[in-house]
């Protein structure tokens, strides 16, 4: 019976995001309790579900995931390194570990360090030489030179938003069980193309990453293909390694080599084509439009604060689009209250919990980004409190103010589900405006919106990207310069 170590370690990390990611921040989780799953998209899950159905033997390490963030703390990272290696080791003592699989995010930096994943799978390899190391990935990875040389294979999501990792785990999965089949690792061949792609621009439900992701699923039901992933990147992190990847795992190099360089070639040819998809509007005009389109009565009407996406890894914050809703005398017009998620703030929440019911003045926002924003104070009314919610176990408040139910969190939260307005009693299906900190809407809001306006908003997320100030991003690179040869021959690596 084949051996496997298991584990995963997922954070998106924002370098223009001053919060620094702490243990505060994460989910982690020791052996066993690593395989303790909340939900099926798990790509963790993928893996273990895939190779204890085909009975390996399965030793779990450790699982650490945050909601996207700042960088992560130097010191919590190399603890969660040192865990991972001792534990490794430890099992590799016991028993003779064949192969490792991991779910890992793909874009997590750290301060002082830079990338993670290369770091980790670079010391993984001191102590496991020989051994398959097959990797599961996000759709938003920055593929580094250390990632492409101590990993044997690597396969990410194909779906943004991202509905498929359970799937993505299993591919992965059975990859390293082929490895072991055929006595042979795969071969693999890797590509940058220099652009950068905003998050509602990387949608796979719409042109033209529908056609890319569709030829990649073509390529993979050809014969010698095991993999084809495109790593779209993280645009929010001012890195030289940033920028696309193509990436393919083939049984043979020249195979290998000329699915990547046939998509990363029309790629980069069709990179105009990258646009917003979602009706997308500044932030003043984006809440005009919202307010007229009552009269059409289809509700609920979504808004996406887009530059504050903790999803994304903002700070989640920003106050400016919240000041532009209830400063607008319409707002107080709205038939149903607007429900606003949220803003990030543990001691003007923990302030609700003493207050519940109770009318109160509190300073809201900019605890964190004190740069691109400010503090908002406020006069309202405490409608509701919620107490250890979610996966990282985060009070929730409800603040109403003007006819608008302000979420505020105690944690770093993500509004990826319309769940966590039902948890609060705010009845999301019949509200007439729901504010969301997203870019693209999540499957779940998806369901719910009947129609979907995507406001440009300032933070750490901004969907804009020529107007970001990189200074580590090599140039050239689309779309912060327009028109430059670019050979995807002379990107090989392999």
């Amino acid at each position: 019976m084949k051996r496997v170590l298991v584990g995963s370690m997922h954070h998106e990390s924002n370098s223009f995001n001053p919060i620094i990611a702490d243990e505060r921040d994460f989910s982690i989780r020791y052996g066993e309790d690593a395989l303790i799953f909340e939900t099926k998209n798990n790509a963790l899950r993928g893996i273990v579900d895939t190779l204890k159905e085909k009975e390996y033997d399965i030793v779990p390490l450790l699982s650490a995931r945050a909601v996207p963030n700042g960088e992560v703390s130097f010191e919590l990272y190399s603890r969660l390194k040192k865990e991972f290696i001792e534990r490794a080791i430890e099992a590799d003592k016991i028993k003779k570990v064949d192969a490792i699989n991991l779910a890992l995010h793909g874009s997590m930096r750290v301060v002082g360090l830079g990338e993670a994943e290369g770091d980790l799978l670079e010391e993984l390899r001191k102590y496991f030489k020989d051994i398959p190391i097959v990797v599961a990935l996000d759709m938003h990875t920055t593929m580094t030179d250390k990632m492409f040389e101590y990993a044997d294979a690597y396969v990410g999501y194909k779906c943004a938003p991202h509905t498929d990792c359970f799937e993505t785990g299993e591919h992965s999965a059975k990859m390293l069980i082929d490895i072991f089949q055929k006595n042979q690792k795969p071969k693999k061949a890797w590509i940058k193309v220099p652009m950068l792609i905003a998050g509602e621009q990387s949608e796979t439900s719409t042109e033209p990453t529908v056609y890319f992701i569709n030829r990649c699923r073509e390529f993979e039901s050809s014969e010698g293909i095991d993999a084809v992933s495109i790593l779209m990147g993280y645009p929010w992190a001012d890195s030289e390694d940033a920028g696309v990847g193509i990436y393919v795992v083939a049984e043979t190099e020249a195979l290998a080599n000329s699915v990547a360089i046939d998509i990363a070639q029309e790629f980069f040819d069709r990179r105009k084509e990258f646009s917003f998809h979602t009706e997308t509007y500044e932030p003043i005009e984006a809440y005009s439009v919202a307010l007229d389109a009552l009269k059409e009565k289809k509700f609920p009407i979504y808004l996406s604060d887009s530059g504050d996406n903790p999803t994304a890894g903002s700070s989640s914050d920003c106050t400016d689009f919240l000041k532009i809703i209830l400063n607008n005398p319409q707002t107080l017009k709205v038939p149903t209250p607007i429900i606003y998620g949220g803003i990030y703030d543990p001691e003007a929440t923990l302030k609700c919990k003493e207050n519940l019911g109770k009318e109160i003045e509190l300073s809201v926002g900019a605890k964190f980004d004190t740069v691109t924003t400010s503090p908002l104070n406020l006069k309202g009314k405490v409608i509701n409190y919620l107490e250890k919610w979610g996966t990282y176990y985060s009070d929730l408040a409800v603040f109403r103010v003007n006819n608008v139910d302000i979420v505020l969190a105690e944690k770093h939260v993500g509004y990826i589900s319309p769940d966590m307005y039902e948890a609060l009693g705010l009845d999301p299906q019949n509200r007439n405006i729901i504010v969301c900190k997203l870019g693209y809407l999540t499957e779940h809001h998806k369901l719910l919106s009947k129609r979907t306006i995507m406001a440009l908003t300032n933070g750490s997320t901004n969907e804009d990207i020529e107007n970001i100030k990189y200074t580590k991003v090599k140039r050239p690179i689309f779309p912060l310069d327009k028109d430059f040869k670019y050979s995807a021959l002379e990107n090989l690596k392999q």
